[in-house]
């Protein structure tokens, strides 16, 4: 036994120190940054912002390379299925991806298995707004006049199955009460335009688009969806504290890798990652959109998605949710 111990330590030592060398000199090329939604989105923007940082951090190009459609879930099958583990192709995915995992069933990938977590990346919380018409002022309130008037209250979402839907369906949930859903196809445009005009009285929306609306006087906001207040608005309760404690949601995105990808690549790019969310610049220009930066180690990441996967899959389960 101990010749074959020794046998199989002088066989992985070489490859070890390979991985190690490997990890050391990377990267020597362009790097590839996958974003699987469109430009412009959270998903984009936190990609781009973090891709230029480690240019400047390594002096290797990265790349943002979009590749959409399906929910995002295109983009992340590539990096899942077909890139190399060698630490040039990494996935920036999230929160919908999460809830993705059990409202669509036919998916050739799974984000907590097929992946290889490197990093959550950064949070946004939403906000809940309601109409100016509707007598309520807070979470407390919302919930008492739900309950009086059951399934009359509507909420509108960019669609079935969106994040801000199912935000509002984990809240109908931990309420108990009953509010019909108004889902909008093509984007969350023709809903914020329905919530202004007051054909729908409330919905749960991301704080960047909304605080116009919010400072004019044409939304009130009731409550803000992560478990602290949000510097951007901070006279503004959570949800959780007006009412219904233990209600979290919030848009995380972070970096993901191929399955197969050493454990030495991982730690170092986890390593460059979390001193270029350190940074100054990159808190106050994530302050600026609403977000917070929040690393985290890859261990504790890839707990952290397992359990925000199997939260919405709940949600999904209860609510009935499907996609369009």
């Amino acid at each position: 036994m101990r010749v074959v111990t020794a046998g199989l330590v002088l066989l992985l030592a070489p490859m070890v120190a390979a991985a190690q060398d490997a990890s050391n000199n990377y990267p020597t090329k362009t790097v590839r940054m996958i974003i699987p939604f469109a430009p412009g989105g959270a998903t984009d923007v936190l990609g781009r912002i973090v891709a230029q940082k480690l240019y400047e951090r390594w002096g290797q190009i990265v790349v943002a390379d979009n590749r959409v459609g399906a929910s995002g879930n295109i983009g992340a099958e590539f990096v899942a299925k077909q890139a190399s583990a060698d630490g040039y192709t990494l996935l920036v995915a999230g929160a919908p991806h999460a809830i993705n995992m059990s409202l669509f069933k036919n998916l050739r990938y799974d984000l907590a298995r097929d992946l290889a977590p490197v990093t959550n990346i950064a949070a946004f919380p939403s906000l809940i707004a309601i109409h100016p018409s509707v007598p309520v002022k807070s979470i407390k309130e919302l919930i008492a006049l739900a309950k009086a008037r059951p399934g009359e209250l509507l909420f509108g979402s960019a669609g079935n199955g969106s994040p801000n839907h199912l935000s509002m369906e984990l809240f109908k949930t931990m309420a108990k009460v009953d509010m019909t859903h108004i889902p909008y196809k093509g984007g969350s445009g023709q809903m914020v335009s329905d919530l202004l005009a007051g054909q729908v009285q409330m919905a749960s929306m991301g704080l960047p688009p909304a605080m116009p609306y919010v400072k004019s006087g044409r939304l009130r906001v009731i409550g803000v969806t992560s478990l602290k207040r949000s510097p951007l608005l901070p006279d503004a309760p959570t949800v959780a504290e007006s009412g219904l404690p233990g209600y979290e949601v919030n848009s995380w995105y972070g970096v993901f890798a191929p399955l197969a990808i050493s454990k030495e690549l991982v730690t170092k790019i986890n390593a460059d990652i979390v001193a270029i969310l350190g940074g100054t610049d990159i808190k106050e220009r994530l302050a600026s959109l609403g977000a917070e930066p929040q690393p985290m180690k890859p261990d504790e990441f890839g707990h952290f998605v397992r359990e925000d996967v199997a939260k919405w899959a709940k949600v999904v389960k209860e609510s009935g949710a499907k996609v369009d």
